[in-house]
């Protein structure tokens, strides 16, 4: 693969937010997904990451309720109905097993989302999981710590990338604009190579 393959699928691999709900996932798409995650750089090659996967409608909107949507947009509590994701993958740690270094989830989410870009379709990362409510709802054992979910489907927004300020105090804050388009800002590559 070329380097500008590899640079768009990174340029098109945003934080989604909004989906069509009438495009459907399925178990396969979301396992081999799932298997891009496995094939990870793993820390000490321990490989402690454990997944739940989901695309059922009535459990998805289950999951729905238990995240947080976007920390910068206070007003916005979430996509609406019919713009909701069509699939789930949570990410877990088996702490009998353990990461050694905190990164195997940070990789494996890294791979998983690009390859759904690569399929057409996007997703986010949350952290922000009203955990206690999920492990409930998902039966998962103490035995596995809940590092993130997911959520999966074909995009219906458009992502801007927006030049941030300079220093340290820039406004990297995203945002919507009255079309609903939303803009991320990001640092320039000359202010984050040092040397």
């Amino acid at each position: 693969m070329s380097t500008t393959l590899i640079k768009d699928l990174v340029v098109k691999n945003r934080s989604y937010r909004r989906f069509d709900e009438t495009a459907a996932l399925d178990r396969s798409v979301l396992e081999g997904l799932v298997d891009l995650g496995r094939l990870a750089m793993s820390a000490a090659n321990r490989q402690p990451l454990k997944y739940l996967i989901f695309c059922d409608p009535e459990r998805n909107a289950r999951i729905f309720d238990c995240l947080g949507w976007a920390g910068y947009l206070k007003d916005w509590p979430g996509p609406e109905p019919g713009e909701r994701p069509t699939g789930y993958i949570v990410m877990l740690m088996d702490t009998q097993i353990k990461d050694p270094m905190g990164l195997d989830a940070g990789l494996a989410a890294a791979n998983i989302l690009l390859g759904a870009v690569e399929r057409g379709l996007g997703g986010c990362l949350i952290g922000n999981i009203k955990r206690d409510e999920l492990r409930a709802l998902l039966g998962i054992e103490d035995r596995y710590q809940l590092l993130a979910v997911i959520a999966l489907g074909k995009p219906v927004e458009r992502v801007v990338l927006e030049k941030a300020g300079p220093g340290p105090e820039a406004d990297i804050k995203y945002w919507r604009d009255e079309r609903q388009v939303h803009h991320v800002p990001k640092r320039e590559l000359r202010e984050i190579i040092l040397n």
